[in-house]
């Protein structure tokens, strides 16, 4: 795949921190995150996750993200926001989604989704109970009370998230993690259908 860089050959990935056990008692938000995730977060409430240093988000219309649900791995962790589906993905995506939407001949339409990388933040799920799976039904896409985020499928804290992530490197099936090329021509073809049905749904100007 010509003048399509691979994050996993290109950037280097920090190696993160020992995770330390929650205190007892201790509750789920941001030291969830912190301390057994090892995600880094920004100051303040609510708690946001600092995109671009473990895995970069594709937002995506509901629709687009259940179909593209059938492409990653169970342990691929997936959120929800206000009638969005946002796709954790491997680090580096945000820099080369225009390439790949070009090298997919998706570069010229307006699509409905965007990649947020470094600098980026995302609103935190709370934290999903012990043993939890699926927390809300996939195919619903929905979000939680006034449209905050939820999980739809919660990161696992037993192993690391990102060989679960989709990625380039994943292109022809090498290794274990979901090929990035596929999510994004899903995602894209639906946000194209979805914006030809509303453009269709308009009714027509009277000259």
């Amino acid at each position: 795949m010509a003048g399509i860089a691979h994050p996993a050959e290109n950037s280097a990935h920090t190696v993160p921190a020992p995770r330390r056990p929650l205190p007892p008692g201790a509750a789920g938000g941001r030291d969830w995150y912190e301390r057994v995730l090892g995600w880094p977060t920004a100051p303040g409430e609510p708690v946001r996750l600092v995109t671009g240093r473990r895995f970069d988000v594709l937002d995506v219309p509901a629709e687009a993200g259940r179909a593209a649900l059938r492409h990653l791995g169970p342990a691929s962790p997936v959120m929800a926001r206000g009638g969005r589906t946002l796709l954790l993905v491997a680090e580096g995506t945000a820099d080369e989604l225009p390439g790949l939407l070009r090298w997919l001949e998706w570069g010229d339409l307006p699509l409905d989704l965007r990649a947020l990388g470094a600098g980026a933040l995302v609103e935190a799920p709370p934290a999903p109970p012990p043993g939890a799976g699926a927390v809300l039904p996939p195919a619903r896409g929905r979000s939680g009370p006034q449209g905050a985020a939820v999980w739809l499928r919660p990161p696992d804290p037993g192993c690391e998230v990102e060989p679960s992530l989709p990625t380039l490197s994943a292109v022809g099936g090498a290794g274990g993690s979901p090929d990035l090329v596929r999510i994004v021509d899903t995602v894209a073809t639906h946000c194209h259908r979805i914006r030809l049905r509303r453009a269709n749904a308009q009714p027509l100007a009277c000259s």
